[in-house]
């Protein structure tokens, strides 16, 4: 099956029953190859109804298992058209537009938009980061002047008192000079520029940006001898015993040093933030990940098809997600 939507109604037209939206599923699960939840090693058979069973325990099982949608009562319909219209967006969807675009609770849309964040923190732009490298820390957490007197900090600039920092690492558009004959002339030999990746960026949450803190996440995320460019935050210093380091002095007004500049993940942390004012307003401290990982899986896939992103997101639905795991 190759579905190509370009509209809700499409995505409709494409699943007009369970049946589809199962064999769909199962398609972006194993492509061809079921694997049994409860034994990867056993043999599985295909049974009526778009159910399996696992030869070696004899269990029944189907494409949801083992998934954010197993044991959901919603129809796998509502759901798609939930990630459709998840994804698609700019900037998201609050749980209240949600629940009235797809006829569920306000609760229900909370629980299914923190499940599809789930599915969102995606493998495919884990890979360790190489080339140039940008890092720098944002705050979450609003602006005094929005808040009651005892809450406000009274800090400016890094603050983790009332604040929950954020570590980002983009590394920019990867390209390379090839050579081959010209076109035209034959044997002229000229240079050409070829694209190989776009820019991709990789953040985490985390308790306070010290050295001792940040440090092994970047030597964790980026290849030994690449380029970081930094501003000149302290906690940055002795990064350059293991990469090649490069900063911009901020805060003598200096945003650009030749090839050194923090622009691109300053551009990422904008768009974080214009999302999570224009449509959460407030996101807790214990779910901020999962809100990053939203924005960041956005950024990533931003030349990405409709239907390639929804795809995307759908191969990586395995792992459970409970509703008293995500409000313990």
């Amino acid at each position: 099956m190759d579905f190509n939507f370009k509209s809700i109604l499409d995505l409709v037209k494409a699943f007009p029953d369970e049946d589809t939206c199962m064999a769909y599923l199962a398609e972006m699960r194993w492509n061809g190859q079921v694997v049994s939840p409860f034994d990867p090693t056993s043999k599985v058979y295909n049974c009526a109804g778009n159910k399996y069973k696992c030869k070696n325990t004899g269990k029944y099982f189907t494409a949801k298992v083992g998934t954010i949608f197993e044991d959901t009562k919603i129809p796998l319909i509502k759901w798609y058209m939930a990630l459709y219209i998840f994804s698609s967006h700019k900037k998201g969807v609050s749980s209240h537009q949600l629940s009235r675009d797809i006829d569920v609770t306000q609760k229900t849309a909370w629980f299914m938009l923190h499940r599809l964040r789930f599915a969102f923190n995606s493998p495919a732009f884990k890979a360790e980061f190489e080339g140039i490298v940008e890092i720098d820390e944002t705050y979450m957490g609003g602006e005094d002047k929005n808040k009651h007197e005892y809450k406000k900090s009274h800090k400016r600039g890094r603050n983790n008192d009332t604040k929950t920092p954020v570590i980002g690492m983009l590394q920019r558009e990867v390209s390379e000079t090839i050579e081959r004959p010209h076109k035209v002339i034959p044997g002229k030999i000229v240079k050409e520029k070829i694209i190989k990746s776009d820019s991709i960026i990789n953040c985490a949450v985390v308790s306070d940006t010290t050295a001792d803190t940040i440090h092994p996440i970047i030597k964790a995320n980026i290849g030994t001898g690449s380029t970081i460019i930094t501003d000149e935050y302290r906690s940055y210093n002795g990064l350059d015993k293991v990469f090649q380091h490069a900063t911009v002095n901020h805060g003598a007004k200096e945003y650009v040093n030749e090839m050194a500049y923090t622009n691109g993940v300053e551009n990422f942390w904008s768009h974080l933030k214009r999302g999570v004012d224009c449509i959460y307003h407030w996101v807790s401290t214990e779910h901020l990940q999962s809100y990053v990982n939203e924005y960041q899986l956005r950024f990533n896939t931003r030349k990405f098809s409709t239907a390639g992103r929804f795809d995307l997101i759908l191969s990586n639905v395995a792992g459970r997600l409970t509703y008293k795991e995500l409000t313990k």
